[in-house]
């Protein structure tokens, strides 16, 4: 069974700062590009961020994912098996964006996910259209509230 392609990427304009991430999903010779923007975030929060969106578009689970980032956060807490430590010992220590990763953890549960590194702002046309995305989505208007991360007003 064919995967579905799925490309992520987040920015933030200071870390904290305003923030937004990106996501190209392609399948089947369907494209569908997603983004957002927070008036207040990490860097780190919206890579996530980008992962959790791009799963959450998803109507069906039963074809393979493949997911490439350019967030060695992202994808070292994953393969290297990070997530699972941080789970297992209740994110001890000041862990960050718990809120974040027990959101991937349950959602990742539903589909056979491979997470791949990709080299960001390089060669790669879909790295580069998340960056366009994140970038765009945190410079713009009205953004959201990341209420893991800031209470709202």
């Amino acid at each position: 069974m064919a995967p579905i392609t799925i490309y992520t990427d987040g920015s933030s304009r200071g870390n904290p700062g305003p923030g937004g991430f990106g996501v190209v999903l392609m399948f089947g010779g369907h494209t569908k590009e997603i983004a957002a923007g927070y008036r207040l975030t990490t860097n780190n929060r919206m890579e996530l961020m980008a992962v959790i969106k791009g799963l959450e578009a998803l109507k069906k689970n039963h074809h393979p994912l493949i997911i490439y980032s350019d967030s060695q956060y992202v994808v070292k807490a994953i393969n290297e098996g990070w997530l699972n430590h941080w789970i297992t010992t209740d994110f001890k220590g000041g862990k960050k964006n718990n809120d974040l990763w027990m959101k991937y953890h349950t959602l990742s549960k539903q589909f056979s996910i491979t997470i791949k590194w990709v080299k960001g702002h390089a060669d790669n046309p879909y790295n580069n259209r998340c960056d366009e995305l994140a970038t765009m989505a945190a410079d713009g208007k009205n953004l959201l509230v990341d209420v893991g991360y800031e209470k709202p007003l």
